[in-house]
């Protein structure tokens, strides 16, 4: 397929995908905010969802298999395997160290009827099986869903496997500022919120604080490198499409009937009310989720693509 004559800069296109969120996320806080009262929760018992936590992670598990045991090999897509599998093994961990580390302390699962009921290792409380499948098949089908947008549906602006953006480098770890002020900006936000506006809210802005360094933290080592060869525009589509499936999904589902639910103690403390009090944090997971995963596997990416050791790859040729 022809490549546009013409096309906006990396950097542009990065700043264009943040204007498209602005674009939506504005209206829609002014909109809920006008909400005032939140509809009651059903009850958990006798269980209203049997097993509905459990089937309902079809929502990423039949994109899985349909992208890459169809569409891909229809299309006949070559998709760097190694990238992709390095990808999830980086990726994977952090959102299991969340569960095994951290659930206790930001996460209920209040409704035991929705799950199979096997409870996996977690700090201090063990959590459902169900929350590991959740954030492997989350990562999976983010990754999956981004390599098939970007090399059928908007293959135009994709960077070739062989493209001087993508080989031609110094080293892959670059430093950018810009995205350790942005984290420092946004925490210091969400601290200030805690003791301006809800200061009988006991605790800490925990969760808020980890999905932030989760995305922000890769991103000041990686964004300079990955930037030229990200697609945007299917970073974009990607985006949106996972985050209206996780919020239909928490907002119409997964709240009302308790299958998770978040303590207030370690929240900013802005719930949205008109979608079943749901925390801020669960607009910011996706948005750092399918961030994160993009820059992840466009950069293990590149350093398949150069043939060169990690170490080369990474931090440079040595001197």
């Amino acid at each position: 397929m022809p490549r546009p004559s013409e096309s906006p800069s990396p950097r542009l296109s990065f700043w264009l995908v943040m204007v498209m969120l602005g674009m939506v996320c504005v209206p829609a806080y002014f909109t809920l905010h006008r909400v005032k009262i939140t509809p009651p929760s059903l009850p958990v018992s006798p269980d209203p969802s049997p097993y509905g936590y459990t089937v309902s992670l079809l929502l990423f598990i039949i994109p899985i298999v349909v992208i890459a045991f169809w569409l891909i090999p229809r299309e006949e897509i070559k998709v760097s395997k190694r990238a992709l599998v390095w990808t999830i093994g980086l990726l994977f961990p952090l959102g299991a160290a969340l569960d095994f580390f951290f659930a206790s302390l930001f996460f209920t699962f209040p409704n035991a009827g929705a799950t199979l009921g096997i409870l996996a290792p977690a700090l201090h409380n063990p959590v459902p099986i169900e929350e590991y499948v959740f954030y492997l098949t989350g990562f999976l089908c983010v990754v999956l869903l981004y390599v098939w947008i970007d090399e059928y549906w908007l293959s135009a602006y994709t960077v070739a496997g062989t493209a001087k953006d993508r080989v031609n480098f110094d080293r892959l770890l670059r430093f950018h500022p810009g995205s350790l002020i942005l984290a420092v900006v946004l925490i210091s936000a969400a601290l200030l919120y805690r003791r301006l506006v809800v200061p009988e809210l006991p605790g800490f802005p925990g969760y808020f604080i980890f999905l932030v360094l989760g995305a922000l933290l890769p991103s000041s080592l990686l964004l300079p490198t990955a930037r030229p060869v990200v697609n945007w525009r299917a970073f974009s589509l990607t985006m949106f499409m996972v985050l209206l499936i996780s919020l239909l999904w928490e907002v119409t589902l997964a709240l009302p009937y308790g299958w998770w639910n978040f303590q207030d103690d370690q929240m900013i403390g802005l719930r949205i009310t008109a979608w079943a009090r749901l925390p801020i944090e669960e607009v910011v997971l996706w948005v750092a989720v399918s961030y994160a995963s993009v820059l992840v596997y466009e950069t293990v990416k590149q350093w398949k693509a150069s043939g060169r050791t990690a170490r080369h790859a990474f931090l440079g040729a040595p001197k």
